[in-house]
């Protein structure tokens, strides 16, 4: 968590991405990478292109010079125009820098272009295997101090744990492991409290865990519901997974991200597997 990816296309909702990334700031020295993606119809005028640049980079000037001073830990703001696919030119970026997070408004527009309306959120999160955070409706906690972590069935499930882990341990938030039930079957009951407890064992002593447990049909409901609840700040998801609460952004964790008023931190397996995971937890 170095290096932070925000895409703008500045409205007043991709900002919420700058906010969350200077939440971090907050806490560990960041650098935080704004990113403008230009139209490519536009190259095929000259006057639209030459507009379009010259606005993209008074609006990058301007954001600069008023959240610069609202960084801490001497992080610093960068800025960045590029051209081509918005959602490409992004994950791009992430995967050029190390340790590099991604947090991005899943609505936005701007006078040139309608940026994250439609599917460029979801498609960054599905092309790339660095963390995405999502915000939404133009909101952003001003601390995380609650992170609500489901556990289902599913061995991606459990392989978020390290890294919600360490994200919990920078803002000393607590971590609800969440026993998510879609079968009453004892078989599967017995795994999935096996499971949340190995999960909690993990994180004991390195932050404040709670634990519990939420039985129905409706995963993005009984997951949203718990988080209103406790008043989370985050909900920390898998979106491979083979069953369960992650699809590749699928149905499932399309209602997450839609529905959900909170942050959503997005992790991959594939990512995960790289420095440890609960692959062999279990099963």
């Amino acid at each position: 968590m170095k290096n932070f990816i925000v895409p703008v296309d500045f409205s007043p909702e991709s900002i919420t991405g700058l906010k969350m990334a200077i939440l971090f700031s907050q806490k560990a020295t960041v650098d935080i990478h704004l990113v403008y993606v230009l139209q490519k119809s536009a190259e095929t005028d000259k006057q639209v292109a030459d507009h379009e640049q010259a606005h993209a980079e008074e609006s990058l000037v301007n954001i600069i010079k008023e959240y610069q001073p609202q960084l801490g830990n001497q992080s610093k703001l960068h800025s960045r125009i590029v051209r081509g696919r918005v959602y490409q030119e992004v994950v791009n970026l992430a995967h050029e820098l190390p340790f590099s997070v991604i947090t991005a408004s899943t609505h936005g527009a701007s006078g040139f272009q309608e940026f994250f309306i439609g599917s460029n959120a979801f498609r960054i999160i599905s092309t790339t295997d660095r963390p995405v955070i999502t915000l939404r409706k133009n909101y952003c906690p001003k601390e995380i101090a609650r992170i609500v972590m489901p556990i289902d069935l599913s061995a991606g499930s459990r392989q978020k744990v390290p890294f919600t882990t360490d994200l919990a341990r920078l803002f000393s938030a607590e971590i609800h492991v969440v026993g998510i039930h879609t079968s009453r079957s004892k078989q599967d009951v017995k795994k999935i409290r096996s499971y949340s407890s190995q999960v909690a064992g993990y994180i004991e002593g390195k932050t404040h865990c709670e634990s519990n447990e939420v039985f129905g049909d409706n995963v993005p409901e009984m997951l949203i519901n718990y988080a209103n609840t406790v008043k989370a700040d985050m909900i920390s998801i898998t979106t491979e997974t083979t069953s369960g609460l992650s699809l590749i952004i699928g149905n499932t964790a399309h209602q997450v991200l839609n529905k959900a008023e909170i942050p959503v931190l997005c992790l991959t397996p594939q990512q995960l597997t790289k420095s440890g995971s609960f692959a062999s937890m279990g099963g």
